[in-house]
């Protein structure tokens, strides 16, 4: 048990820091860094369509191809950016040591890498902000960083997120996108699954608010754990959502899967998903859905 008691939780090594106001420590309230104005010319091809477009009118398009309307990927920095209203994003601050419990090949030197090319401490970025002048706490898995794949730290993060909403007495979102498990955490990386499904039961059982926002693709151990346990659950056009991909599935059950399975046009057609959400209405529709919700938590509204 010796190897499973230095990975268990420890109050000491968590996002929620407490000062002595037994508040959570958020850093200074600003933005992320917004990426460098691109004035190249460099091109960028649509992988749906075709479509070829400046990269600079891309990224003002939130990466969303104006011909077809597929959704590339995101980055977390990005997706806040075009998310809180400026100058209110206050990231939470986060004390989790680096692990590699199985002294996994190379894996503290990916990590580094990653942190020094993306500026995030893991694969997940979260903070308290406003949306339109709705105050929520914000959580927004990093695809960039190992695919957002959910280990020891990830797994801390967003029960933390949880714990930081509950005790600000505010509603939580949270952006998905994930492959799954780290498999250079083995099974410890699996207990995170249990541990965020059991901190969105007790923030639901609470009386909390929490909306969850799928996106490409949010699959594996995320999915089949907090990121399918929201009070409403939107997604994006076309993400890919499910535990294994369609590919493994058609195997194992040796029959064709219906055309568009684990999308999230199929997935809202037969119940799972409530909406489906174009990127660029995205804001508006959580405001909304914030601003219904205010009278249950008057703390909400600034």
């Amino acid at each position: 048990m010796k190897l499973f008691s230095n990975h268990i939780r420890e109050k000491n090594n968590t996002d929620m820091i407490n000062d002595i106001n037994n508040e959570p420590v958020l850093e200074k309230a600003e933005a992320p860094a917004p990426e460098k104005v691109d004035s190249s010319g460099e091109m960028y091809t649509c992988k749906s369509c075709g479509n070829e477009m400046l990269l600079s009118e891309m990224k003002k398009a939130l990466y969303v191809c104006p011909a077809c309307g597929k959704h590339d990927r995101l980055s977390a920095r990005r997706r806040i950016i075009s998310l809180a209203d400026p100058g209110t994003f206050r990231k939470i601050k986060n004390n989790i040591p680096f692990r590699n419990p199985l002294d996994y090949p190379e894996y503290a030197e990916k990590i580094s890498g990653l942190k020094a090319k993306t500026g995030l401490d893991e694969g997940i970025l979260s903070g308290v902000c406003e949306i339109e002048g709705y105050k929520s706490v914000v959580v927004v898995m990093a695809s960039e960083f190992l695919m957002g794949s959910m280990g020891i730290a990830v797994g801390e993060m967003v029960t933390s997120a949880f714990e930081v909403a509950e005790k600000m007495d505010l509603p939580i979102i949270i952006f998905t996108a994930s492959g799954g498990a780290r498999m250079q955490e083995g099974i410890l990386s699996l207990m995170q699954m249990a541990k965020t499904s059991a901190a969105a039961k007790r923030f639901s059982e609470n009386g909390g608010l929490y909306v969850s926002v799928l996106t490409h693709p949010t699959t594996g151990g995320v999915s089949a754990s907090f990121a399918t346990l929201a009070d409403i659950t939107l997604a994006e056009p076309g993400a890919l959502i499910g535990f294994a991909g369609p590919r493994v599935i058609e195997q194992t059950i040796g029959q064709k899967l219906p055309e568009g399975f684990q999308r999230a046009e199929y997935l809202e057609e037969h119940g799972f998903v409530d909406g489906i959400v174009p990127r660029g209405e995205l804001r508006d529709t959580l405001a909304q859905i914030l601003r219904l919700h205010e009278k249950r938590r008057k703390t909400w509204q600034k």
